[in-house]
């Protein structure tokens, strides 16, 4: 599915060192099974561990994204906060997303939750609501980059001076 909509990828690099350790931990299990080919089995198993995880537990940001790309921001704003009072519940699988979900993402789902209804909310022309979410993120979330950089937008957008 091809969308102009732009995503941010920010990679936490530290945290693919536990992630080769598990993938080691597949390849020598496969090897004390004695199986045939133990590093496809166990890079397999890894890659299959892995794409579920990050399918089945995240999955209201998972289809708000897919909205997101189909232009349905106040459908997707909907799955983004199911995802942010998930991971608000289940904090500790946030916190410790680089095992739990396999994700080497160095923000938070919390703080893409936010990040995405503000940027929802924006896109769907409602800019008091996007500040809100933007200001909100950056409170929770105070070296939210993203966040600060909309911020900063948006204040230049408000104090700009108008050309006729």
């Amino acid at each position: 599915m091809n969308s102009n909509i732009p995503f941010v990828r920010q990679v936490a690099w530290i945290s693919l060192l536990p992630q080769l350790v598990l993938g080691g931990i597949f390849i020598v299990l496969w090897n004390i099974l004695d199986a045939e080919m133990p590093i496809i089995n166990g890079s397999l198993t890894y890659l299959v561990l892995s794409f579920g995880l990050r399918m089945l537990i995240p999955h209201s940001h998972k289809h708000g994204i897919i909205l997101l790309k189909q232009e349905k921001y106040l459908d997707a704003i909907v799955h983004f906060e199911k995802s942010y009072n998930f991971f608000t519940r289940n904090n500790w699988i946030d916190k410790y997303r680089y095992l739990t979900l396999l994700s080497s993402s160095k923000i938070s789902y919390k703080e893409m939750a936010l990040i995405n209804i503000a940027f929802c909310y924006g896109q769907s022309g409602n800019g008091i609501k996007s500040k809100e979410y933007y200001e909100r993120t950056l409170k929770e979330f105070p070296t939210s980059t993203l966040a600060k950089t909309a911020i900063k937008l948006i204040n230049a957008i408000d104090h700009s001076p108008i050309k006729k």
